[in-house]
């Protein structure tokens, strides 16, 4: 009970005439009473799940690589690896979900390639792409953040459409295959995807 409601109570208690147990003495105050900050990010997962998530993160990756190590093609870029942590550890996330990791990686992948056709392959080029990605997937209800970092990728490395393209979309299906396959291995691990379209 804070210092406050004893006082009322007690102020209460004597207009109405009946008696009030002695209440405990109120505790020293030593100045103005600060808000405890508290923070509002989600509770830290048992270790568990976290090793469940990270493993299969990681399984899924080292695929990638594999993948690209037998094709001899660069399979595995920043943004899969970005897009295997959301599926694997945030995995009811609109962003994670198979409608954004496929179509948002295409839908970078066109915003990356048609700036680079039409402004070059500078720094200045590739935020643009970002930004277009980011409209497109914005507009198409398909929000994923790595699939700007997607459009970044191919202004500044320029990657034959051809042969990246089809990496590209094979790369995420396998991601999305991963998720789905781990979510059902964990018992009580959340079901991915929460939404396929």
């Amino acid at each position: 009970m804070s210092t406050d409601t004893a006082r009322r109570t007690a102020a209460e208690a004597d207009t109405d005439g009946t008696a009030s147990a002695p209440s405990a003495a109120p505790a020293p105050s030593s100045g103005p009473r600060r808000p405890r900050i508290v923070g509002r990010a989600p509770a830290r997962p048992a270790p568990a799940a976290a090793f469940h998530s990270v493993t299969a993160a990681t399984a899924a990756l080292l695929g990638l690589v594999a993948i690209g190590a037998a094709i001899h093609e660069p399979v595995l870029i920043p943004p899969l690896a970005a897009s295997a942590a959301l599926v694997h550890c945030a995995p009811t996330l609109p962003l994670a979900q198979p409608r954004s990791v496929v179509v948002g990686h295409l839908l970078g992948a066109a915003a990356g390639y048609a700036v680079a056709a039409t402004a070059g392959g500078s720094t200045w080029a590739a935020a643009v792409a970002a930004g277009v990605a980011l409209a497109l997937t914005t507009l198409a209800r398909t929000p994923h953040s790595p699939a700007c970092a997607t459009a970044v990728v191919i202004v500044l490395q320029s990657p034959a459409p051809g042969r990246f393209v089809p990496l590209l979309f094979g790369a995420t299906v396998l991601l999305v295959a991963t998720a789905y396959t781990a979510s059902r291995i964990r018992r009580g691990a959340p079901r991915y995807p929460a939404y396929w379209w």
